[in-house]
């Protein structure tokens, strides 16, 4: 079996017949070893198969994946766009939404908000603690590494971390969330599978899948799901959401940061 573990896209797939063909066993004798490795399905072991794939995937994986069939640029751009409407259809449907209210009501009441992320989650982390500020929130984001391990070294329990990586998880993020879990901060993860160290490590979290035909993945569905924590956290309390929206609303009618389209 080590060798369907190590390259479970190929396999992910594959029917109890096709696998035990490949590693020259009986399909009998290959689904009472799947369940004694703890699954009650070959369709389990099939689930596992599909999240591992997502833990493991590299931008080659998926560019050489893509790279199948050869349909075009066209073509390419149409499987890009299918993909992300299916991330977001899964994101819809799997989304607990009492679990967002229960976020929106941990932020009010944290004397922080701690959001570390690294790499391209870096535009995510500015994203949300940017709408997040507006709101009247104490947010300090992380996106280096040495800002992320200070940062969670100061962590206290009445701290909320949130930690935003995806796959195998980024190292610093990984450690920061260790670190701010160590220190009894309230820990939320954003992350595309339920195997991925960002998961398995948190008091509570969301995932997203980032699945896409492109190298770097898509990070439409986790932008939808900042979205919905964002609009949770607005309508949570919307008589304070209104007071801070009206003493900004002069600045954003007549700021001089905004360009003046009669001059």
């Amino acid at each position: 079996m080590r060798r369907v573990l190590q390259h479970p896209r190929r396999h992910v797939l594959s029917s109890v017949r096709a696998v035990a063909k490949e590693v020259n066993a009986d399909p009998a004798t290959l689904l009472r070893t799947v369940q004694a490795m703890g699954f009650s399905t070959y369709k389990d072991f099939q689930r596992y198969l599909h999240e591992l794939s997502v833990i493991s995937a590299t931008p080659l994986d998926l560019m050489t994946t893509a790279s199948d069939g050869n349909p075009g640029i066209p073509g390419h751009v149409r499987e890009g766009l299918d993909s992300a409407f299916e991330n977001l259809e899964s994101l819809r449907n799997s989304l607990d939404l009492a679990q967002v209210e229960q976020l929106a009501h941990r932020l009010y009441k944290a004397e922080r908000i701690l959001i570390i992320g690294g790499d391209l989650a870096s535009s995510l982390v500015w994203f949300l603690q940017y709408n997040l500020r507006i709101l009247g929130l104490t947010v300090i984001p992380g996106t280096s590494y040495g800002e992320i391990i200070h940062l969670t070294r100061g962590a206290e329990p009445r701290d909320l971390l949130i930690a935003i990586s995806f796959r195998r998880g980024l190292r610093q993020t990984v450690e920061g969330l260790l670190q701010a879990r160590t220190k009894k901060a309230y820990c939320v993860g954003i992350t595309d599978t339920y195997l991925s160290s960002i998961a398995t490590n948190t008091d509570q979290y969301f995932l997203a899948s980032i699945e896409s035909p492109s190298f770097g993945g898509s990070y439409v569905a986790p932008m939808a799901l900042l979205d919905m924590i964002v609009l949770a956290c607005a309508h949570y309390r919307p008589r304070r959401t209104l007071r801070m929206l009206k003493e900004a609303d002069f600045e954003q009618r007549t700021g001089s940061r905004w360009y003046d389209h009669e001059r």
